[in-house]
């Protein structure tokens, strides 16, 4: 693809984009494409508990709305960290995007496999990557492949063995298998590369 993507990156409920794993992987990111981060209101206003989803969006989309000022006419990607990538899908089905990058994505809520926040997933159109780790309860893996074979969006999904909710792999697990998490966020960095390129090209005006 020879445009570079755009990402507009979200972050999770409890951190703000200034968090180490946020600046980590915006770096990451950078590589790929150009990257805009930002916070919901809740979190510039110093509170802890997240705002409502419906006002979440309406910040999600603002934030899109003034990213696509900066950088027209490339694929645009929203990705985000658990919840800044459900809010992120909610935001794809009322406006046009390239496709999704969802890193641990909120499958149960509060890890409560009775809880499935998995109605926008099945409303999807717009491609999107699952990168989950093995040991993120709130998201088990079975849970995620039943809910994905019954989705019209096309889907991706990339495996983080042994990766938690921030797909961080056990120091003792890495070091069974000789490798460093550097090697692992690799690994998702060349699985994200690959969709976007997919997608984004898919996304592009024909005219």
């Amino acid at each position: 693809m020879g445009t570079r993507p755009l990402f507009l990156f979200a972050p999770g409920a409890g951190a703000p984009s200034t968090h180490p794993w946020m600046q980590r992987w915006r770096d990451y990111l950078a590589t790929i494409g150009e990257v805009v981060l930002f916070d919901y209101p809740y979190m510039l206003e110093g509170r802890k508990r997240p705002d409502f989803l419906p006002q979440l969006i309406v910040a999600h989309r603002e934030a899109l709305a003034t990213a696509r000022k900066r950088s027209s006419n490339v694929p645009v990607f929203l990705a985000g960290k658990s919840m800044g990538g459900r809010v992120g899908c909610h935001v794809a089905n009322e406006e046009r995007v390239a496709g999704l990058i969802c890193f641990g994505y909120p499958l149960c809520a509060a890890g409560d496999v009775t809880k499935l926040r998995d109605k926008v997933l099945r409303e999807l159109r717009t491609p999107i990557l699952f990168v989950q780790g093995t040991r993120d309860p709130l998201c088990p893996l079975d849970l995620l492949g039943q809910v994905q074979s019954e989705m019209v969006a096309s889907t991706t999904l990339h495996i983080v063995e042994g990766g938690d909710h921030s797909l961080a792999v056990a120091k003792r697990i890495l070091k069974e298998r000789g490798e460093t998490q550097d090697q692992v966020d690799a690994r998702i960095l060349e699985a994200i590369h690959k969709f976007t390129e997919k997608s984004g090209a898919r996304s592009l005006p024909k005219d």
